[in-house]
């Protein structure tokens, strides 16, 4: 088995000791690094912390998930200020995006949802991304993802990660032609909507992921999200691809490297 790269996870959102025995475990597990994301500013810095117990292994990337509610100006004031002040050591801006669940949700129980203020945030953190000239770690799916690749353009944003893509055969077309990369999780084994969108995706725009501690159904059922997981998802992709296990983890873990500019 060959060393990979876990390009998108929650660190902070596991238990402490958790965390410490994941890091602890990467080389047992045969991953090469973690791409650590973050929620909010207490989500950032603990990011910050863990990151610290294995600088040259866990690469940062400092946010606000839209999936919450939006931030007061202090707030969102505050968080903006921490991230520019520890600019030089975070990978990446994320994660960030729309809250497609959130929004549906909330229409469904019959109530209306206000998405434009989530878009203006969205735009602040572009904004931050194109001036810092970090890449950005991204939260859009479905047609939500029309409007992330609109803004994208706006900001002059060409290196764009969507963690966990679905999304319409026309925005799949948009966003090869941009040459915006996807991360491909577990749930390959048994989504065929993901297992299409392997087959349809280049294998030289993919990564792959965990987003742990979310839970994984099919042959993870049950089981800790564990950055591990991800030599199934590219054992996967292989056989999707029809390459070799081998040559899909070089390609993909080269994928990583340059997109995240690792050293």
């Amino acid at each position: 088995m060959m060393s990979a790269i876990d390009a998108h996870i929650h660190l902070d959102m596991y238990d402490e000791e958790i965390a410490k025995t994941i890091i602890a475990e990467l080389d047992a597990s045969q991953v090469q690094a973690l791409i650590a994301v973050s929620r909010h500013l207490d989500s950032c810095k603990a990011t910050k912390q863990l990151k610290s117990l294995a600088p040259d292994r866990i690469f940062a990337a400092y946010g606000f998930h839209p999936e919450q509610e939006l931030p007061t100006e202090t707030k969102l004031q505050a968080l903006i200020d921490w991230m520019t002040e520890h600019a030089s050591d975070m990978i990446a801006v994320g994660e960030i995006g729309l809250p497609y669940y959130t929004r549906h949700e909330v229409e469904e129980a019959g109530k209306p949802f206000d998405v434009a203020p989530y878009i203006q945030l969205l735009e602040r953190f572009l904004q931050l991304a194109a001036q810092w000239d970090k890449p950005v770690v991204l939260h859009a799916v479905y047609e939500d993802a029309k409007i992330v690749c609109d803004l994208l353009v706006k900001y002059g944003l060409k290196r764009a990660h969507f963690h966990w893509f679905k999304g319409s055969d026309e925005t799949v077309e948009r966003m090869i032609a941009a040459g915006y990369y996807i991360s491909i999780t577990p749930d390959v084994l048994y989504e065929e909507e993901i297992r299409t969108l392997v087959r349809n995706y280049p294998l030289e725009l993919m990564m792959v992921e965990t987003d742990g501690p979310w839970p994984f159904e099919g042959p993870f059922a049950g089981e800790e999200t564990h950055p591990r997981m991800i030599h199934a998802v590219i054992e996967q992709i292989a056989e999707l691809k029809g390459k070799s296990a081998q040559e899909t983890t070089v390609i993909l873990l080269q994928n990583t490297y340059q997109f995240y500019q690792l050293s």
